[in-house]
């Protein structure tokens, strides 16, 4: 099995090497220094997601998201990517679910215009309503695509049957005729009521020193109050499936279709999750695919891809198997994948498979923080999922600590046959 070394344990991010402040408003700051390059990545989120619009304007909080660096009280739309672009910079403010994620990339010298352009983009937006308008006509064309990718439909379709009646089943960019329903005063009205200090989270990597940045971030963001900005969203329970359901989304013209089948997992904080993400790597993920790749894909020659996936989150993700493939196997590559579900929640796996994916696991984690993008988005769900500060230094003993029985326990209690949905998407 693969083995972390003393020094790359010590290597990796934790209590001595992390620095985690909060700022005069509560604001979570995390700062990690690295001087082996010259440039920062800064990325964070607000608790401001599409889980707080409502169903007549669904997708608002993805369009505030993207309309924020359209022009602000001190910089216009070009005068913030001509900043950018001459500095080589990148900054982007993306809506969420649960939040809305911002990050960028640039040169450590650049860390000060990065800062006061995210700071304004948050702070004071303006929404020109030119501006508005073009980004409507892209978020509609992106939609309209959508409705003819058998892939993204069959998503759709599986995330309405497994979360039926949930915030979850809803698409957060909306839909077309939600988004036309959005004015420019809402998207003014979301952004002063929602984007706010309470349960934002930064982390900054690169070339920096962490007193220095606190003192940037403080100057920037340390004053912002908004005493209208609610809790977190409270995640309602997701109702237990009546029965197993397949439900099919007709594209017509197309030459493929596109199936998705799973159940809801755990989330992310879940003590089972790990299990759940080792057996998955099993299941779909290592090597060729896993098992249903070995099996849909290479012996019996049914799918362009076949994978499976797990995408635990702050809340219960989804877990499932999903296959592109000629319209006419639709049904034959269903059966084979229940067969291989039902094996894989009814036997142990192998003692060589659990060794296999635990090596890939630990082997795979240094690699995945070699960058400064890797490193703060790691460091980010230290907060996001309430890991703990030593969370990757105790995560080889974690892994190896799961058991063939705790993978099929847990595979027993998610992937059930009578807790599983199946979308389609094609002709």
């Amino acid at each position: 099995m693969a083995e972390i070394t003393e020094a790359h344990r010590l290597s990796l991010p934790g209590p001595d090497n992390i620095m985690r402040t909060e700022l005069s408003n509560g604001i979570v700051l995390y700062v990690r220094s690295n001087f082996h390059t010259q440039s920062v990545v800064v990325t964070g989120y607000l608790m401001a997601g599409g889980l707080f619009d409502e169903d007549e304007k669904l997708g608002l909080a993805d369009f505030t998201a993207g309309a924020l660096m359209r022009g602000t009280n001190k910089y216009s739309f070009h005068e913030i990517y001509d900043a950018l672009e001459s500095a080589g910079a990148n900054l982007y403010i993306n809506g969420g679910t649960h939040t809305t994620g911002f990050g960028s990339k640039a040169l450590a010298e650049d860390l000060d215009l990065v800062l006061d352009l995210l700071a304004e983009s948050l702070r004071h937006p303006v929404f020109p309503a030119e501006q508005v308008e073009l980004l409507r006509a892209q978020i509609l064309t992106s939609l309209a695509i959508r409705a003819q990718d058998t892939r993204e439909m069959a998503n759709r379709t599986f995330d309405q049957i497994i979360y039926n009646g949930h915030p979850y089943a809803r698409p957060e960019d909306g839909y077309p005729e939600t988004i036309q329903a959005i004015t420019r005063d809402d998207l003014v009205d979301f952004q002063r009521k929602f984007y706010g200090p309470r349960g934002m989270v930064i982390a900054v990597v690169g070339a920096v020193e962490p007193e220095q940045v606190t003192e940037k971030m403080e100057h920037r963001l340390g004053t912002w109050e908004n005493s209208d900005q609610p809790a977190p969203f409270e995640l309602p329970l997701i109702p237990e499936p009546a029965e197993p359901l397949t439900r099919k989304y007709d594209i017509p013209g197309k030459f493929q279709s596109d199936l998705v089948l799973g159940a809801v997992g755990p989330e992310r904080r879940s003590p089972e999750f790990l299990a759940a993400a080792l057996g998955n790597n099993i299941l779909g993920v290592f090597g060729m695919m896993g098992r249903i790749g070995e099996v849909v894909r290479e012996k019996a020659g049914l799918a362009y891809y076949a994978y499976s996936s797990l995408s635990g989150g702050m809340g219960p993700g989804p877990w499932y198997v999903s296959a592109g493939v000629d319209p006419q196997n639709v049904e034959k590559t269903l059966e084979f994948i229940n067969t291989e579900v039902e094996r894989f929640t009814s036997e142990l796996i192998s003692a060589d498979e659990l060794a296999d994916s635990q090596s890939n696991f630990i082997g795979r984690l240094p690699l995945s923080l070699e960058s400064n993008a890797g490193m703060a988005s790691a460091i980010l769900n230290l907060e996001r999922y309430e890991l703990g500060l030593d969370y990757y230094r105790r995560y080889p003993d974690l892994v190896r600590a799961v058991s063939r029985d705790d993978i099929l326990e847990t595979a027993r209690k998610y992937l059930s046959s009578d807790r599983l949905g199946a979308g389609i998407a094609g002709p």
